[in-house]
């Protein structure tokens, strides 16, 4: 079950951008929280939000929610560090909600090239539960040691939008969408006692062995349990049987390729997204890995 972190290390160094070298080197201790935020500020716009890929497969420069989830889960592995441009995306992501409470899937971009299509025709005038989780769920883990994050009537507006939301779900679920919806509800759980609640709600959803096929991706594009919950601990895991986590922890731990790093299941729309998607999952998988008591 042992993953090679040399070779790892090897992979980051010869195909990784730097945000995630940085990432995967504070992981590893091996550089401080200041180093990351530095790589990440190259994505931010004087608007508070962030664009220019920091989303792979959405490299045009306008702030878009997809690019505030990458920059919360950077601010929350710097924890107990925090930065001020955390409070300024909230700032940046309450201008940009509808009036229902919810985000666009993605804004308007002035030059979709290099940008997958379902980032560049979204309609910016639709929230979707998707969108509005994947940034609420990554700000509550952040929340958790930045007070002006937690206290900030942007999130509180989004969980509530959210809650609302999972609430009347449907039976057949897209898997991004229940995967997200299950990250938002366990991060603001401890928090939100109406969310863990919710929990229970979306419990039937996940089948035996918890993989959740991705309609209208790739062949064999798949959520996969750890994809959903990879704390142990945490809330989401008991979704999942422990014997389910176990073969799943093995099976990430073995997919990682003879180069030393690991890749996604899914496609990527320009040949720049293809590499930083797997630095980006390299990171993820040793993350889980070591999360897991596994290195």
């Amino acid at each position: 079950m042992n993953a090679d972190l040399s070779a790892a290390a090897s992979f980051m160094t010869t195909h990784a951008r730097l945000l995630d070298r940085r990432r995967f080197a504070l992981l590893l201790d091996r550089t401080d929280p200041a180093a990351v935020l530095a790589a990440v500020d190259g994505y931010r716009n004087p608007d508070g939000g962030y664009g220019w890929g920091l989303e792979p497969d959405l490299r045009a420069p306008e702030s878009q929610p997809g690019g505030a989830l990458h920059a919360f889960e950077v601010f929350a592995e710097i924890a107990p560090a925090t930065t001020p441009h955390a409070e300024q995306l909230c700032d940046w992501l309450h201008s940009a909600t509808l009036p229902d409470g919810g985000l666009p899937f993605a804004l308007p971009v002035a030059d979709a090239a290099g940008c997958a299509p379902f980032w560049a025709g979204a309609d910016p005038a639709v929230s979707t539960l998707q969108s509005t989780a994947f940034a609420a769920g990554a700000a509550w883990k952040v929340a958790a040691h930045d007070p002006a994050v937690a206290a900030h009537p942007w999130l509180d507006r989004a969980t509530g939008y959210c809650l609302d939301a999972v609430e009347a779900i449907g039976d057949t679920p897209h898997a991004i969408e229940l995967a997200f919806a299950i990250r938002f509800l366990d991060a603001s759980s401890d928090t939100r006692p109406e969310a863990a609640a919710l929990l229970e709600r979306l419990r039937p959803l996940i089948p035996a062995d918890g993989v959740l096929p991705v309609a209208g991706g790739s062949a064999g594009e798949a959520i996969r349990p750890l994809d959903v919950a990879p704390e142990p601990g945490r809330p989401a895991r008991t979704l999942y049987s422990p014997d389910v986590i176990d073969a799943e922890l093995r099976r990430l731990a073995a997919e990682q390729r003879d180069d030393g790093g690991w890749a996604v299941d899914f496609a990527s729309y320009s040949p720049a997204a293809a590499l930083e998607w797997r630095g980006y999952r390299t990171v993820t998988a040793v993350a889980v890995l070591k999360r897991n008591s596994l290195l």
